[in-house]
């Protein structure tokens, strides 16, 4: 049901007033209280909870964090159940999308707010709106199409030859989402060699997992990996990509997002971009609201829109995190200067979003749980694998989101 003038304006006189109650009255038993579902741990969850205590300081209001790596089914369990919490990070835009596009019924759904994004960089600015709403807020972004190496080791400024089997790190196991690592690789191999035309109509289903394209990529990092496919399925992936500074070093390159690597951030490992085309795959962490009764909610939501709590977001040595905010332009390390330049429309990059992360989170599960097989099996022909997600996502339905929003940058 729509809500009054009278009605929205009198939320955000509460929700200004939550944000500015801690400088006037300082009354730390206000019972204003926020509950946020997040799947961080370690160093991502220590910067967020540094953002999330200068919150708590400033409006009174606190929040009660429920930490969770698997959050897609228990955030799920708790939509259906009508029980979700206030917010929730969404690593998947197929998932705004979905609970963005969900009936109007008993189901509390995805809400739309209203939080300025316009500072924020394409693509990851239109990938939360929804039907012309705004639907979530990218609280921090990364790139994934990076290649990195160990400094100290290589002695030099320049990775070894990328091309070369068998001496990448490769971990596949996450948890819940055991896989990824793979997933992600697979896809930018894609975007690389058939560019985001291809790319965001295979993500649409207008092409289909069963083609020469996707194969030859599925093809590609097998051979590329080499004999290091070998226990991968079981082998941890921060923990693999520690391999490159061991003694004597297991391998020599690893792949993915800064945020993603167990090893100091920025300092003695340096990158590349894993191919020489231009386009890049990227991630956004987003940040959605469950409920509409508690402007507690809204402030929170509004304070980690704003440049203020982006740059502290930044800033923290712990998570490595980047900022889709144009405003927010201070990094620590050469290291992480270059990779936010990267995000930038002056780049002459090809920001094309994540394929597991733009499916539908079932989709994006089976793929996952496809490379894994792949992984240990004998074959190297994926045409099984291929033929098993095609009927998958015919069944459960392609990405949701919208093609001309998947890709941003020169094309």
């Amino acid at each position: 049901m729509k809500q009054t003038l009278t009605a929205r304006l009198t939320r955000w006189v509460l929700v200004l007033g939550l944000l500015l109650a801690a400088a006037g009255c300082g009354d730390a038993s206000r019972p204003d209280r926020v509950t946020i579902m997040i799947p961080w741990s370690g160093d991502e969850f220590q910067a967020f909870y540094a953002v999330l205590t200068a919150f708590e300081k400033e409006t009174g209001i606190q929040v009660d964090v429920q930490v969770t790596r698997a959050l897609t089914q228990q955030l799920d369990a708790a939509v259906t159940a009508g029980a979700p919490p206030d917010l929730a990070m969404l690593p998947s835009v197929g998932a705004v999308h979905g609970y963005a596009q969900r009936g109007n019924g008993k189901e509390r759904t995805l809400q739309p707010l209203d939080v300025p994004t316009g500072a924020y960089l394409e693509p990851f600015r239109g990938l939360a709106t929804v039907r012309g709403k705004v639907y979530a807020v990218p609280v921090k972004v990364d790139v994934k199409s990076l290649a990195w190496f160990a400094k100290a080791t290589t002695g030099r400024s320049a990775p070894p030859d990328l091309g070369t089997p068998g001496i990448w790190c490769l971990g596949l196991e996450s948890g819940p989402t055991s896989g990824w690592p793979g997933a992600d690789w697979i896809a930018d191999i894609l975007l690389a060699r058939t560019g985001s035309d291809f790319y965001t109509k295979w993500l649409a289903g207008t092409e289909k997992w069963r083609t020469p394209q996707v194969d030859e990529a599925w093809t590609t990092w097998r051979a590329l990996m080499g004999a290091g496919v070998k226990g991968a399925a079981v082998r941890n992936f921060g923990e693999a990509a520690a391999g490159m500074t061991t003694t004597p070093p297991r391998c020599s390159l690893a792949h993915g997002a800064l945020s993603a690597m167990g090893f100091d951030k920025g300092h003695a490992h340096d990158f590349v971009t894993s191919s020489r085309t231009r386009r890049l795959e990227v991630s956004a962490d987003f940040v959605g609201m469950f409920t509409d009764d508690n402007p507690s909610a809204e402030a929170f939501i509004a304070f980690l829109a704003g440049t203020k709590a982006q740059q502290l977001w930044v800033d923290q040595a712990a998570g490595a995190a980047f900022s889709a905010d144009s405003h927010v332009t201070r990094y620590a390390t050469s290291v992480q200067q270059r990779i936010a330049q990267m995000l930038r429309p002056s780049s002459g990059y090809t920001l094309c979003f994540g394929a597991a992360d733009a499916m539908t989170p079932d989709v994006s599960a089976a793929f996952y749980r496809a490379v894994l097989d792949y992984a240990t099996a004998t074959t190297t022909d994926p045409d099984r694998y291929l033929g098993d997600l095609d009927q998958v996502q015919e069944q459960l339905g392609s990405s949701p989101v919208p093609r001309d929003k998947l890709c941003a940058g020169p094309g």
